[in-house]
């Protein structure tokens, strides 16, 4: 359902002489070979002559140019308007133009080597007999272009200035036109609902559904960074890898996934390795060597890498003590990173905290001297840093900051104070608190400062002790998705699934949660049409799982479409209400998503909706439990969509043949 690629063509309209004096019909090229080719390849196409709107066609055709996701130019005559507009796209992107001509390719100078499509003309326009094979030839070189995003630069300006950078994409905005920003911002605002709320199943949909590369990007970036945060390191890599393959070189991106790498690699899988996120580390510096954040996130890696060579099973505290010094090059290695971080920015207090601890950390550990004066001159200008924090949402951290700096050099008492100062703005999250926490037990393993460390360490116990866990961080230990049957209508001519066949599918259902065992620790996801969908919520109900139910229209329609119209419609309208009194409200689509976006059927969008929402919960706690004859369905997004769009994610499904009932 992932909102096609858009594509604006730049080429004559109407009837134009070609070189020979011929008329050549530039609408049959687009009708009859631009557009077809283009859907082909997987792209919605759009001339600026079919803007119906009234008002400057040049500010629609400038904003196609800046924000299409491809340009493809017909250059078979010297028109004016298609060689302007191509070098304004030239101008400011430098990628994501194909280039085709009619009988003749263009011999002009600077883009004479550049790579073309030829197609024939014949009788003033395209020749029939090639028609086919150009069309084919079309749609593979605009696949190939789109694949090949991020390879050689095809902008002749671009190649000739390499360090010439595109600008920002939400800063390329025509001020006439207001319809495709006052859309964006609507979904922007979404989105960010989305991830506020951390309901990420919300935001993956969404993010297929911006409608231009570089929004798509943004929320993809944004999806990854949430799932990250809810610790679903495989998942969130594969969002970010998606933003990244259209905006390589984007910062938080490019952190985020570095992170992912650390984590998983901190996780024992197979495939991820420390090594290999210090590289992808490494390699993000090349592109922003005064980044403080990405030097922070080396230093944690080697930091990591540092713990990971002393933290061994089956050794006591002073051996740990002892392997902790003996690979003081890899804590060094830490020290650098962090410092480094610290000397880009000086504001940036948590690289700043992070070298002194563990600079203090070495010197204690070897029982040397060799970072006394650095450690001396940053004491002052971390504390400077962090006391002078005006972003309310990182003041926990400054304060926090202040007491790491009192467990360096403090007494228990002030130590205490400033941690308890820090907790004050921030007592309500267990992650901050931990967080904080950890290190503190690092520096007790190591037995550094241990009644200062002691201090800290029984003063953030104190805090988490009075914490409750938030039901909404409530972890469901299964998580069923269901996709079945409507109930056949009265008179189908080809049954599918008959009233006579719903107590065994009743039957049926209940076998398989009871396989699983399923019960008040699990949580499904699940429409509520008459017929699989209302079975299933009932045994649901009967097991006492928790269930969510996410309608792709308002309640009305939805009942209209996918209950009433079922044999016995009112007494499946009596059992639809049943089933919500014990579950929250209905998730109404459109509320919460949005407006169906043109050409997307609204049951396969809530099929993705309803998938993303489960597999947030955890890709391996997903079990898919179907009601399908194996067949397609009556229309887009039925059973087939879901079982096809689930198999490709896991392979944990359950399926119910309605042959076999």
């Amino acid at each position: 359902m992932t909102i096609r690629p858009h594509a604006f063509v730049a080429m004559p309209f109407g009837a134009k002489p070609t070189a020979d004096g011929t008329l050549l019909d530039f609408n049959r090229v687009y009708l009859e070979l631009i557009q077809p080719a283009l859907e082909s390849a997987g792209l919605s196409s759009f001339r600026a002559d079919e803007e119906l709107r009234g008002g400057d066609i040049k500010t629609d055709m400038f904003q196609e140019l800046l924000v299409a996701d491809l340009v493809v130019a017909d250059l078979t005559i010297d028109n004016p308007n298609v060689w302007y507009e191509l070098g304004v796209r030239h101008a400011l992107r430098a990628r994501g133009v194909v280039l085709l001509c009619g009988g003749r390719t263009t011999t002009a100078f600077d883009l004479y080597t550049d790579r073309k499509l030829r197609y024939g003309i014949a009788d003033g326009a395209p020749d029939a007999r090639t028609l086919e094979t150009d069309r084919s030839r079309l749609a593979a070189m605009v696949q190939a272009t789109m694949e090949s995003w991020h390879g050689r630069k095809i902008s002749p300006v671009y190649q000739l200035l390499p360090n010439l950078q595109e600008p920002d994409w939400k800063t390329l905005r025509v001020g006439d036109v207001r319809e495709f920003w006052d859309q964006h911002e609507a979904w922007e605002r979404r989105v960010d609902l989305a991830r506020r709320d951390e309901r990420i199943g919300d935001l993956l949909v969404l993010a297929d559904e911006a409608p231009v590369a570089a929004f798509r990007a943004e929320a993809w970036i944004k999806a990854g960074q949430a799932l990250r945060k809810a610790h679903l390191f495989l998942f969130a890599l594969e969002q970010l890898d998606r933003g990244l393959a259209i905006e390589p070189l984007h910062i938080t991106g490019l952190r985020e996934r570095g992170i992912c790498l650390q984590r998983l690699a901190l996780m024992g899988l197979a495939g991820y390795s420390l090594e290999r996120a210090r590289d992808h580390y490494r390699d993000v510096l090349t592109h922003y060597p005064n980044d403080p954040e990405t030097w922070a996130l080396l230093g944690r890696a080697d930091k990591d890498a540092w713990t990971a060579a002393w933290r061994l099973k089956d050794r006591t505290p002073v051996q740990r003590r002892e392997d902790a010094a003996y690979e003081d090059a890899l804590l060094r290695a830490a020290i650098v990173s962090y410092a480094k971080g610290y000397r880009v920015d000086q504001n940036h207090y948590y690289s700043g905290i992070n070298a002194l601890t563990l600079m203090h950390l070495h010197d204690d550990l070897v029982e040397g001297a060799r970072y006394q004066r650095d450690s001396e001159i940053m004491r002052g200008a971390v504390r400077f840093a962090a006391e002078g924090e005006a972003d309310r949402d990182q003041l926990f951290w400054a304060k926090a900051t202040i007491g790491d700096l009192e467990v360096l050099v403090g007494t228990p008492d002030t130590v205490q104070q400033a941690y308890k100062d820090a907790i004050a703005l921030n007592d309500k999250d267990p992650f901050a608190l931990n967080s904080a926490r950890d290190q503190l037990l690092m520096l007790q393993e190591l037995s550094f400062r241990p009644e200062a460390v002691a201090a800290g360490i029984a003063t953030f116990d104190r805090a988490l002790a009075r914490l409750k866990l938030p039901e909404q961080q409530w972890e469901p230990r299964q998580v069923f998705l269901f996709s079945g049957h409507i109930v056949d209508a009265p008179g189908r001519p080809q049954p599918r699934f008959p009233a006579s066949k719903v107590d065994a599918a009743r039957q049926r259902i209940a076998e398989v949660l009871d396989r699983h065992a399923a019960g008040p620790d699990d949580l499904a996801y699940c429409q509520a049409a008459a017929g699989g969908d209302l079975l299933f919520l009932e045994a649901c109900q009967q097991r006492q799982v928790r269930y969510r139910i996410l309608l792709p229209f308002p309640e009305a329609t939805f009942l209209t479409r996918s209950v009433l119209p079922s044999t016995d419609g009112a007494a499946w309208r009596d059992r639809y209400f049943a089933a919500l009194g014990t579950a929250a409200a209905p998730r109404i689509m459109p509320d919460e998503l949005g407006p169906l976006p043109q050409h997307v059927d609204a049951f396969e969008r809530c099929n993705l909706w309803l998938l993303y929402s489960a597999l947030a919960c955890g890709l391996a706690r997903v079990r898919f439990v179907c009601l399908w004859d194996g067949g397609g369905g009556d229309g887009p997004g039925g059973t087939a969509h879901m079982y096809n769009a689930v198999s490709a994610r896991t392979g944990h499904v359950d399926r119910i043949d309605v042959h076999s009932l």
